[in-house]
């Protein structure tokens, strides 16, 4: 339902793109400072900033000095947060449905028994439903336009998630949503089954979509036009994970940590396989020091690095005196600079030697799968949980000759 609306044609193409900005790392390597950090920079630059938090943890509110709820709250200027909570979130969509249900009288009042505030949060629930509010807010799919919203628009914003893994699910999911549409739309045109559901789910679909401020005419069925539209729109939000202007990853490390500098890693290549790249890596200066100025972080090169100051939760923070301190230069910098900024390739291709290079920090060889369909036109590579696909150009399309591991790179030879 929200894909469909996704794709309706009411988008401003003149308003500007917000871009979507998180920070990915192993537990307790200073995501979260580092988030409010870059909003804090983002928003002493001039730009309308949202932080999004999908936590209870309450280091936000007192870094920021301000209670933080689902209700975005404005803490200074240029700067809102919010915090996402799921349970919190079901009762909208259900409510919607209820309300499409009346009108159309399809379960004969059984949905209108379902009480929302007796539902709990089922595993998976958390990553879609901050998929659809980080949509809502960030317009991913250029349905800038709610005819009944009273949202604000905002330049950037931050998102501060429950956990990296999940994270990176959600940038995967649009790509991955590609394939499940392909065999659902089989499933609803050439079966029984699906020949007769579709219709009536499809009128429920939209009129909720209808009440939700969304006219998308679908007249009560299913046609191929439709389902080609629904493709061409998780197209383009797949592709604008790999854009730096609509979207920013940066990997935050624990120096003293071994597994977090090796998870760091890890989570490097995890991101380019969910099909996005990272945009620089930060890490916590030591306390006594408040940054170190033109310090580099060697393991992540050439991947560009700096250090976000040591900020003490329990004092009085003067973020004036933070930003325009020395130290925060570098990773103020950082932020700028990578704005639009594209980062290393995760692919090149090099018809003349037959060659595939495909980035992969953080795997060995032994941990990378790779397999052919369609006639070797594609590569699917399967790694650190994550399958993508790499469609090669025609002067590389074959059969795989052999692949080497070298300098976090594959190198695989095409016959």
């Amino acid at each position: 339902m929200e894909i469909l609306a996704m794709a309706s044609d009411n988008s401003v193409k003149n308003e500007k793109s917000t871009k979507l900005i998180t920070f990915l790392g192993k537990g307790g390597s200073g995501k979260t400072t580092s988030a409010i950090f870059a909003a804090q920079h983002y928003a002493m630059s001039g730009l309308k900033t949202c932080l999004v938090i999908h936590s209870q943890d309450p280091t936000a509110e007192y870094l920021l000095n301000c209670k933080i709820g689902t209700s975005p709250i404005t803490c200074n200027d240029n700067l809102s947060a919010v915090r996402l909570e799921t349970t919190k979130m079901l009762l909208e969509p259900l409510n919607k449905l209820k309300q499409a249900d009346a009108r159309l009288n399809m379960t004969q009042g059984v949905l209108e028994g379902v009480v929302g505030e007796e539902l709990g949060v089922l595993p998976g629930m958390d990553s879609i439903f901050s998929s659809l509010a980080l949509e809502q807010l960030v317009g991913f799919f250029e349905n800038v336009v709610r005819q009944n919203s009273k949202k604000e628009k905002f330049d950037i914003i931050i998102y501060d998630g429950m956990s990296t893994e999940e994270t990176i699910r959600m940038i995967g999911a649009t790509s991955k949503a590609r394939l499940y549409l392909k065999y659902l739309r089989n499933l609803a045109e050439k079966t029984d089954l699906g020949r007769l559901a579709s219709p009536s789910l499809l009128r429920l679909a939209e009129e909720a979509l209808t009440l939700s401020g969304s006219n998308l005419n679908l007249n009560g069925k299913m046609s191929s036009e439709i389902w080609d539209l629904l493709e061409q729109v998780l197209g383009r939000g797949s592709k604008i994970f790999a854009e730096p202007k609509r979207f920013g990853c940066y990997i935050v490390v624990d120096r003293n940590s071994p597994v977090s500098m090796a998870s760091a890693l890890r989570y490097w290549g995890c991101i380019i396989q969910a099909g996005a790249q990272v945009s620089g890596a930060f890490a916590l200066a030591s306390p006594n020091s408040s940054g170190e100025s033109g310090a580099t972080i060697e393991i992540f090169s050439p991947l560009p690095s700096a250090f976000v100051p040591h900020i003490s939760v329990g004092a009085h923070l003067d973020w004036n005196k933070i930003m325009q301190d020395s130290h925060s230069e570098s990773a103020r910098n950082l932020l700028t600079v990578t704005a639009h900024k594209a980062s290393i390739p995760p692919v090149t291709f090099d018809p003349t030697n037959k060659i595939v290079t495909l980035l992969m920090p953080g795997f060995d060889k032994s941990e990378i799968k790779l397999y052919q369909f369609r006639g070797g036109s594609e590569l699917l590579v399967e790694a650190g949980d994550q399958r993508r696909v790499i469609r090669l150009p025609s002067q590389l399309q074959g059969k795989v000759g052999g692949a080497k591991f070298t300098d976090r790179s594959l190198v695989i030879t095409m016959r």
